[in-house]
């Protein structure tokens, strides 16, 4: 199954993972993991009022296949992340989370939404859909 989301549910959520970070400890910084996560933590970064944003670069699909993650471009952040919080759109089978907590293994991991093979992985995350469903994001709608 496809489900198609729209940018007020991203926005709306987003808002929500926001919520959920105010009431945590300090934040220092957002890792964004690109793509998927570079416009969430955008908007988290506008909610939160946060001005250091860095991206990690990693490939882990090839269209809707699976691969074993490459690192493209690290994050700049020190002391293993702590006090960042790793941003991403779908926590999905789990390959890149487990690839990006070992590289900082401090900083709390959030995301849009999880599958159940890799909700496990995150601190937060805002909505849960089935392991087969393929979610389509506004910023793919061209693929």
């Amino acid at each position: 199954m496809i489900i198609t989301l729209s940018w007020a549910e991203i926005e709306r959520d987003a808002r929500a993972l926001a919520d959920w970070l105010q009431d945590g400890p300090p934040i220092t910084g957002l890792i964004a993991i690109a793509r998927g996560g570079l416009i969430p933590a955008a908007l988290l970064a506008r909610e939160l009022d946060v001005r250091m944003v860095e991206s990690i670069a990693v490939a882990t699909y090839e269209g809707r296949e699976a691969r074993q993650p490459r690192l493209l471009k690290p994050a700049a952040v020190n002391d293993q992340g702590e006090g960042w919080v790793i941003v991403d759109d779908l926590v999905d089978r789990g390959h890149t989370a487990r690839f990006v907590r070992a590289l900082v293994p401090r900083a709390r991991f959030v995301c849009l939404y999880a599958k159940p093979e890799g909700r496990p992985l995150a601190d937060k995350v805002v909505g849960d859909y089935e392991q087969d469903t393929w979610l389509r994001f506004p910023w793919e709608r061209g693929e």
